[in-house]
């Protein structure tokens, strides 16, 4: 999976990268100070207006995004990056800054808390700068910052300070006592209030300590049922659990959670999921016309898509193959027609997406995002099922004896199903001139085996597609011809990497595996790019070649 991006809200990013391109050194300077004390009073729990926060660091009140609210927890968050990226940007120097910079230990040993105090305070609103000293980059945090902080957030570090102070003989007091009330059935809340009471803590020391203590002896843990941490994946299940129609009880008692968090966690998922969605569309000028609706998504067009058809697919194609030419292809007109619906729901919901709020999401804008994405999913369909015969017509074609002709099939639909995605119809242009280039383009790179015919394709010859026949054995033969191949693998492969052994094993379903995967699905699995795949592939073909020579066997080129 691609990285998470470092700021939250793409608009600050945005106006950060502007100010480190455009802005001098001492504009990016005073933007910093500016940010420094923004940073301050930032309340996590409210939403700010964009142009306003724009104006406050930039002194220029920006007309781009005029109705952006951002969340005050992202804004603190992104706001660190802002400072510690111009700073960065800005070259400034440790050993010439005209006031005192404290690191994370000086610091601690101010306030008396640990470092771990300070590194969480950086998320409440602490301010640091990164300084060059000789070649090095070192985070820093100016006199003036650590003072205003203070100052803003005394109650905090009073509190961090107390905890810190905790002695051994105090923590022992403040898990005994609450082990005592948690027996006669007290929740962790109502044992945080009372013992910080009876204790004169903070609720936070408290509640920190018997956390601690639980996730460090789990075997004598004060609550031992208590609901552990939920991971991504266990968000994902739930999501998808109450879209199938799960109880949403059963769930609660599955995760030790209540029936109304594990809604909130399904509805989380969801809209982090559909702001998070890749919407690629090719855009037209007709979108943004007054009756695009009418025209586009309220006319339609008849396809004619039988479930059943009197057409007799040839004698080479399998039987699961032959289901293919059930569905004719399109005429010019239809393939418009679809393009043309597919790009503008997909375009209707980038903008809808993109007007959202960053917080405070409506149900009904997330029920029409979802709808306009599933509709354009549905067109998206009838487009793949409607050419999934030219991939095989053109797989057909070029398969040789060394080629397996299904994974051929398998790679070619992939390359489709991008042709679609990238396709421009505005342009009139076929599709299956489009589609038919593209799936050659990735035969030529993927198929070794054919040699000088596919050198010619990549010169851009259309000579290529040609309606000459070949010497190619019978299916049968073929057949045979593979199960020898793949029989003289299995029976050498213990002699490879365990990464290789899994890689050719996926690749050729060796090892009782029940069909073979694609390069980007073993990729997949390996966690690496489908040519590092290729690579891993080859090479351990290239072993085995060596063994099998030796014994006179025959092996399947790559």
């Amino acid at each position: 999976m691609p990285d998470s991006p470092r700021y939250k809200n793409p608009a600050v990013k945005q106006l950060a990268d502007q100010q480190v391109r455009f802005s001098p050194v001492p504009v990016r300077v005073e933007q910093i100070e500016r940010a420094e004390r923004l940073l301050v009073e930032v309340d996590r729990h409210q939403l700010y207006d964009y142009p306003e926060l724009c104006e406050r660091i930039t002194k220029f009140r920006s007309d781009k995004y005029p109705d952006l609210e951002i969340a005050g927890d992202d804004l603190l968050h992104d706001l660190r990056c802002f400072i510690e990226d111009l700073s960065k940007s800005a070259h400034l120097d440790l050993d010439k800054s005209p006031e005192p910079v404290l690191t994370v230990q000086d610091i601690s040993e101010r306030f008396n808390v640990s470092t771990r105090t300070v590194r969480r305070w950086r998320d409440r609103g602490l301010a640091n700068r990164l300084y060059r000293s000789g070649k090095r980059l070192r985070v820093g945090f100016p006199e003036s910052v650590v003072e205003r902080f203070a100052e803003a957030r005394g109650e905090r570090i009073d509190r961090s300070a107390k905890f810190s102070q905790l002695s051994e003989a105090d923590r022992e007091l403040i898990i005994r006592r609450a082990r005592r009330l948690a027996r006669y059935g007290a929740s962790l809340t109502e044992v945080t209030a009372r013992v910080a009471k009876k204790t004169g803590r903070a609720q936070e020391t408290i509640r920190y300590t018997v956390k601690q203590f639980d996730e460090r002896y789990p075997e004598s843990a004060v609550f031992p049922n208590r609901p552990v941490t939920l991971t991504d994946e266990d968000r994902r299940n739930i999501f998808r659990a109450i879209r199938g129609g799960a109880s949403a009880t059963r769930l609660a008692e599955r995760y030790g959670r209540t029936r109304s968090s594990i809604y909130r966690i399904a509805t989380e998922h969801r809209v982090k999921t559909l702001l998070n969605q890749a919407i690629e569309f090719m855009p037209s000028d007709e979108f943004a016309e007054p009756e695009a609706d009418e025209q586009i998504l309220n006319t339609d067009i008849e396809l004619d898509l039988p479930d059943h058809s009197d057409l007799d697919p040839s004698s080479e194609i399998p039987a699961y193959l032959a289901d293919l030419y059930v569905t004719p292809l399109l005429t010019r007109e239809q393939e418009q027609f679809l393009f043309r619906k597919m790009n503008y729901l997909k375009f209707k919901a980038a903008a809808i997406r993109d007007a959202l709020p960053a917080s405070r999401q409506k149900s009904e804008d997330m029920d029409h995002l979802e709808q306009l994405l599933e509709q354009s999913l549905d067109v998206k369909n009838i487009l793949i099922r409607c050419n999934l015969r030219l991939v095989v017509s053109i797989a057909r074609k070029h398969r040789r004896s060394s080629s397996n002709f299904f994974e051929m099939v398998s790679d070619g639909n992939m390359v489709l199903i991008r042709a679609i995605e990238k396709f421009d119809y505005s342009r009139g242009n076929k599709f299956s001139t489009y589609a038919t280039w593209a799936v050659m383009r990735s035969y030529a790179r993927s198929i070794p085996a054919e040699g000088v015919q596919l050198d010619r394709f990549r010169t851009g010859s259309e000579s290529l597609i040609s309606d000459e026949t070949d010497d190619r054995s019978t299916v049968r033969e073929d057949e045979r011809r593979a199960n020898r191949q793949l029989e003289t693998i299995e029976s050498i492969l213990d002699q490879l990497t365990e990464r290789e052994q899994e890689a050719i094993s996926l690749r050729f379903a060796l090892q009782g595996l029940r069909k073979p995967m694609t390069l980007e699905q073993i990729g997949e699995r390996l966690g690496v790019s489908r040519e590092r795949t290729r690579q891993i592939i080859n090479t351990g073909l290239e072993k085995l070649r060596a063994i099998a020579d030796e014994a006179g066997m025959e092996l399947p080129a790559e």
